[in-house]
């Protein structure tokens, strides 16, 4: 896509937490989504890189897009990609962030244009350092813990067998929202994964 005789390049964030650890922990379903993207259109692989993260550019519809899994653990998400994006000259606005949402039920995804950090430390960071709220969101759910457990246990946790099918089906859906984003005006994918 053109603009003022630039190629426009979009950018897809997951974000999560680095480390064999973390890997299928409620917080790094971020990072599920991008490999389950890279995946299914053979892409990648993902390359550690000089913006805290690891990242690889691909092409989808004619389009350029960069997707990164920021390295810097989750609240300092930020730091990963402010750089990035500034490097590649992509605006705000053509960010995509994909985080866990504990407000959604587990299984649901909602995808939202702009809005505040909600007590999520990686958004927050990336408000921070992006000194604006104009970036797209992919939230998906993973429920609120219904026993005593702290909520950052809860994040850091894996999810339980009877959820797994739900967890796939919601980065199966994720997956296709972003994939639709790389061809549609973002508000028509809103109007289709939201309803």
């Amino acid at each position: 896509m053109l603009n003022e005789g630039r190629i426009v390049m979009k950018c897809i964030v997951g974000l999560g937490n680095p480390g064999r650890k973390y890997k299928k922990t409620r917080h790094n379903i971020g990072f599920m989504v991008i490999d389950e993207l890279l995946k299914r259109n053979a892409w990648g692989p993902l390359k550690k890189d000089k913006f805290q993260g690891k990242h690889v550019i691909e092409h989808l519809h004619g389009d350029k897009v960069v997707l990164l899994q920021p390295q810097t653990y989750m609240n300092l998400s930020g730091q990963s990609v402010k750089p990035l994006i500034d490097f590649y000259e992509i605006d705000p606005g053509d960010v995509l962030v994909i985080y866990d949402d504990l407000d959604l039920p587990t299984g649901r995804i909602r995808l939202r244009q702009k809005g505040g950090h909600g007590g999520h430390n990686g958004i927050r960071s990336l408000i921070d350092h992006l000194g604006t709220k104009e970036f797209k969101r992919l939230r998906i759910g993973v429920g609120r813990p219904t026993n005593a457990v702290p909520v950052v246990d809860y994040v850091l946790g894996t999810f339980p067998k009877s959820e797994e099918e739900a967890v796939s089906e919601s980065i199966e859906n994720a997956v296709h929202a972003c994939e639709r984003w790389l061809e549609k005006p973002f508000l028509e994918v809103m109007n289709e994964f939201n309803s």
